[in-house]
């Protein structure tokens, strides 16, 4: 009796034929795909608003503060005290709700005394608060 030889040739035909039919069905479907459609954003309001600058509260060293207003590129700096900033403050909000306020020190200034400062604008509920921070020199 002779034994069989083992065939060790894989037969690729039924794998063609696979891929040949999802070519097909492929070719068929894609053209019925609609395209998907991108909404660019428009210019109107948008390119019309231009951000206003922040009010900027200066801590000096000595613990007094300045509030700067930069209109038309040039700053007025105004000495004020904690109630006159908050009143200040509510006051520019008040004419354009969306004004943010940031904070400045001099890097001599305790923290405390910035943290005071933060902590009143928001007990007053003095909107959009933050922290202004000069770039570390390379």
């Amino acid at each position: 009796m002779r034994q069989r030889k083992l065939m060790n040739q894989i037969n690729v035909v039924p794998y063609i034929d696979v891929m040949l039919v999802l070519l097909v069905i492929f070719m068929v479907t894609a053209p019925m795909l609609n395209p998907a459609l991108v909404e660019l954003p428009s210019v109107g309001k948008s390119a019309a608003q231009v951000p206003e600058a922040p009010l900027e509260v200066i801590v000096r060293r000595d613990g007094s503060m300045v509030l700067r207003e930069r209109t038309q590129g040039k700053p007025a700096d105004r000495d004020v005290d904690m109630r006159g900033l908050v009143e200040a403050v509510k006051t520019k909000q008040a004419q354009s709700p969306e004004r943010a306020v940031v904070i400045s020190a001099d890097k001599d200034v305790r923290y405390e005394a910035v943290l005071k400062v933060m902590e009143e604008l928001q007990r007053q509920q003095v909107a959009r608060v933050g922290l202004m921070v000069k770039p570390a020199d390379r």
